[in-house]
């Protein structure tokens, strides 16, 4: 086992798997991955700081740590697990024809006081000067900044709309009490996306159509999410859907019809509203995690910034707008805290930061001495060159002092889809292994090329 371990080299940094001189893929070793466990402890909170399962599991899993009041450092698994959500976010967007950009955290006071919402947001941005004592305020979202950037471009046709432009990145929002850990902080990941149309009715189609891709997203993580009516609040327009995650801890109120006709946030309601206007049936009280907000905007912001363009007769028009936010930070936690149970992190299959985890032999053990870790490696490797997608996937528990036992239930909560262990089905003939599928909840006895097989199953963004 010592030799084995010794051909099993962890990587510099980052998360890519180092390569040997054949140039195959190697392990990365679970005592080399940063990820500082605290399996059995409370997590860092405060005297009286309100937790839920999200967070508490999240702090216990060394996924985050704390850098101060609403922030979070991102340790390397959950930051795996925000890239591939992002690139399923990329996958949705390009297909709705989106165009990803990034635009400056830092925006000119000049800017949201021309909008009217550098008095209306108060104490909710963070503002600052420079030496020059011009004001800003790091961006919670970019209307103002993107219309500027649109309305910059002078010449537009109408031949170049619709334009569908998004980013993803870090917002900033001074919460008064920021808590639940990611899914009320004071700086997080978003992606934000703004359209620009040549009239109202092409508006509402591109409305419609990204709002379709919010559904096929969260339908692809597996997460039940609901687009319910809202406010259109501080960001203004006409219409509004919030993309809902129903759980327990949600801080918004839902009302639902049983028959998925009409669903609504409390707040847009106007007195007491008990049955669904379509169908009659008696509506049902839920609460939500908000994971999604879209907007209409029509020419709230183009009329600001006048970001015009060109008619068929060259006549300058306003744009008409909408835009639409995800909350890609807020996702992942909410997809913990909806999937999971009170010990054990359960992932959305499709971004889970490792597909897979490998837990050899217990050092000294009667499945050491048959060889079993060299034959979890020879799995390994068919598994790499049989599923290349797979190899940067695979994490090994190489902490052999423990029991397979202990390894195993660390495993599971930590939420690794498979998990492949190496036990006493080694001494078969042929060797059979043990794999846990913990999303399903069974555990299979598997030849070789029967994990093989069951693995081909798994998808990757």
């Amino acid at each position: 086992m010592a030799a084995l371990l010794g051909r099993w080299r962890p990587r510099a940094r980052g998360c890519r798997l180092r390569h040997g001189p054949a140039g195959q893929a190697e392990w990365l070793l679970l005592s080399q991955l940063f990820q500082p466990l605290n399996l059995q402890a409370a997590g860092a909170l405060g005297p009286g700081e309100p937790s839920c399962r999200s967070q508490r599991l999240m702090l216990q899993a060394g996924l985050i740590c704390p850098a101060g009041p609403g922030c979070y450092h991102y340790l390397p698994p959950t930051l795996r697990a925000l890239e591939k959500l992002v690139g399923v976010v990329d996958q949705e967007m390009r297909a709705v024809g989106g165009q990803k950009l990034s635009m400056p955290s830092l925006c000119p006071a000049e800017l949201w006081r021309a909008s009217g919402r550098w008095e209306r947001l108060g104490p909710e941005l963070f503002r600052l000067q420079d030496r020059h004592g011009k004001g800003y305020c790091l961006g919670p979202t970019h209307e103002e900044a993107v219309t500027q950037l649109v309305a910059a471009h002078s010449s537009l046709s109408y031949r170049q709309l619709p334009l569908r432009l998004y980013q993803v990145t870090r917002k900033f929002r001074d919460e008064p009490k920021p808590r639940f850990g990611l899914l009320r902080s004071r700086e997080f990941f978003m992606k934000d996306m703004y359209s620009f149309d040549v009239s109202a009715v092409a508006a509402r189609h591109s409305y419609d159509l990204v709002c379709a891709s919010y559904r096929r997203l969260f339908q692809r993580l597996g997460l039940p999410c609901v687009a319910v009516r809202a406010a259109t609040g501080s960001i203004g327009g006409t219409v509004s859907h919030e993309f809902q995650l129903p759980a327990e801890i949600g801080e918004d109120r839902l009302l639902l019809c049983p028959h998925g006709h009409f669903a609504a946030n409390v707040e847009t309601l106007r007195g007491d509203q008990t049955s669904c206007p379509t169908c009659g049936e008696k509506l049902t009280q839920s609460r939500g995690i908000e994971v999604g907000h879209t907007f209409y905007l029509g020419t709230k912001y183009s009329s600001v910034c006048n970001a015009v363009f060109y008619s068929p007769e060259n006549k300058p028009q306003l744009a008409e707008m909408g835009c639409y936010g995800l909350g890609i930070s807020r996702i992942l936690a909410a997809s913990i805290e909806v999937l999971s149970t009170e010990d054990s992190i359960r992932w959305p299959s499709l971004i889970a930061p490792f597909q897979l985890c490998f837990i050899p032999p217990k050092r000294g053990s009667k499945e050491e001495e048959e060889e079993g870790a060299a034959l979890l490696e020879q799995l390994y490797r068919q598994l790499a060159e049989a599923l290349p997608h797979l190899a940067s996937e695979a994490v090994l528990d190489d902490r052999t002092h423990l029991t397979i036992g202990k390894r195993r239930k660390d495993a599971e909560k930590l939420g690794y889809p498979y998990v492949v262990i190496a036990g006493k089905g080694v001494c078969e003939h042929p060797p059979v292994f043990e794999v846990w599928d913990q999303n399903a909840g069974e555990v299979l006895f598997l030849t070789k090329e029967g994990v093989v097989e069951l693995l081909s199953k798994v998808q990757v963004p």
